[in-house]
């Protein structure tokens, strides 16, 4: 008789694109959070917090194919019919509230939303299949009164969160001047003055349906400006060019005159936002969408700078491109400034954390009536790497006081030494492990990296005394390649058991 195959062990891994967080990296989201939705709901923004799930239909981007939805989702089918999806941001979800109770909201509605996104695409370096995001949007408010409002929301939470002023900016364009600089060039550029005069058909029409230039080309060219620099966009605007590698990348096809405009239009940030606001209007020509945007822009900054977000915080900067199919107004990019050293060696500025725009058309698809919203989103994730990288946060956490056990029988003991300190506020806990060995509970308070160590056998117990271990002084003991600050420093006292918690405090405070 064949002998029956054992079930193989499941591996313990964890799925690719995904990683696990322990102790203090939650700890660290969780204060992130927590200050950047105090800045929100001061700024009068609600809580909202939607089904980690959407019908597909509801996501919109992602449709289901023969067997399963495009890649960009997890999806799954229900019922044999009904295809559901994790979400892959928050601002979907909300389309579809501000949809299905728009009744019942308040108008405009202003909300706020924090939790994990999930997208099914090849994970990377630093780019994980699960993430968090943190997201404020307004639905309901046509004035550029709320993108303004969303951009110096921007700039607090950043300083709230311990980003200081000079090392952050907050980008602002608009969707409507990149079409006003397009138009003047489909319109003047040699080669596509065969193409349709409907130009606003034209900007919604798919770029295959495009014979020689797509608008949207030029958008991606635009937004390498700070990878490949003027000469770099130059070539890849008209000609081509090769990459690092020495692979040809096609260029878009336009004349080298109508490039020189595009470039024109990126170098057009001044030293002030008013200097920019006079460049590109100079850059519009005829474009009456053009017009409305630099319009747009110049109330924003007139708006911003009423508050006293100058632009040593808020800029107004061509350069920004975002969304190219998704935002019809304003568009903002917060970034960071200063240098880091990525996985490769490379000296380079951190870049964005955060971004957002106006979206009015998103609601639409549910209602069929255009609904103004914008919104921005912080990448958490993103944020929390950088104050790491600066060394703001990401210092060793402080762990519980460990109270030993000596003698089993007299658990009950050692119980009331870690409620007391409980009550009295300080993290504690007594070891549950095998106590035979006493090396063994002391290791486990270094791995925990406990404050201090709370001992008491039989002898103490008869003399009504402690022993109280200082754990802390012997890792700086261990550290220090100069011991003189410390070496006169007892590590353990021995106190009466009524002075245990004050003594505890004490020794924690002392290092506070």
């Amino acid at each position: 008789m064949a002998k029956p195959k054992k079930t193989p062990r499941p591996k313990a891994v964890t799925p690719k694109g995904f990683r696990d967080y322990f102790g203090t990296e939650v700890s660290e989201r969780k204060q992130m959070l927590d200050q950047i939705a105090e800045v929100y709901h001061h700024y009068g923004f609600e809580a909202l917090e939607t089904s980690a799930v959407e019908t597909v239909e509801a996501l919109g981007k992602f449709l289901p194919d023969v067997d399963r939805p495009n890649e960009g989702v997890f999806a799954w089918q229900e019922d044999d019919s009904d295809w559901v999806a994790l979400r892959y941001d928050m601002t979907a979800p909300l389309a579809r509230v501000a949809a299905q109770y728009r009744q019942d909201l308040p108008t405009p509605y202003r909300r706020f939303a924090m939790g994990p996104v999930w997208r099914n695409e090849k994970p990377g370096p630093g780019r994980f299949r699960q993430f968090y995001q943190c997201d404020a949007d307004t639905v309901g408010a046509p004035s550029v009164a709320a993108d303004a409002e969303i951009c110096a929301m921007l700039s607090d939470c950043l300083e709230k969160v311990g980003i200081p002023r000079g090392d952050y900016i907050v980008r602002v364009n608009n969707r409507k001047v990149l079409n006003g600089i397009l138009e003047g060039l489909l319109v003047d550029n040699e080669q596509t003055r065969a193409l349709p005069k409907d130009f606003e058909g034209m900007l919604e029409s798919k770029a295959s349906d495009w014979e020689f230039a797509d608008p949207d080309a030029i958008l991606r060219t635009i937004d390498k400006f700070d990878k490949v620099g003027e000469a770099g966009v130059l070539e890849l605007l008209t000609t081509g060019r090769e990459d690092q590698s020495g692979a040809f990348i096609d260029g878009v096809g336009l004349s080298k005159a109508d490039a020189e405009s595009v470039i024109a239009f990126m170098k057009a940030r001044g030293a002030t936002n008013a200097d920019t606001i006079k460049n590109l209007r100079s850059l519009m020509g005829n474009s009456e969408i053009g017009e409305e945007g630099v319009s747009e822009l110049e109330e924003i900054s007139t708006l911003l700078e009423s508050q006293g977000y100058g632009p040593d915080r808020i800029v107004i900067d061509p350069a920004v491109v975002r969304g190219l199919g998704y935002y019809t107004g304003p568009v903002y990019e917060a970034e960071l400034t200063f240098e880091v050293t990525d996985e490769k060696g490379r000296v380079r500025e951190f870049g964005s954390v955060a971004g957002g725009g106006r979206y009015d058309d998103l609601v639409k698809r549910f209602t069929g009536q255009a609904v103004p919203a914008t919104g921005a989103s912080i990448g958490v994730d993103r944020l929390l790497a950088a104050l790491r990288a600066t060394g703001r946060i990401g210092s060793k956490a402080q762990g519980p006081v460990v109270v030993t056990v000596m003698d089993r029988d007299r658990m009950n003991e050692y119980m009331t030494m870690v409620s007391e300190l409980r009550q009295a506020g300080i993290r504690a806990e007594v070891y549950l492990g095998n106590p035979k060995n006493f090396g063994n509970q002391l290791k486990y308070a270094d791995k925990r990296m406990s404050p201090v160590a709370i001992i008491q056998g039989g002898d103490e117990a008869e003399r009504g005394v402690v022993q109280i271990k200082d754990l802390i002084l012997g890792t700086k003991l261990a550290e220090s390649a100069s011991v003189e600050e410390w070496k006169d420093r007892p590590n353990q006292y021995e106190v009466p058991r009524d002075q245990m918690v004050a003594k505890v405090r004490e020794i924690i405070e002392s290092y506070s």
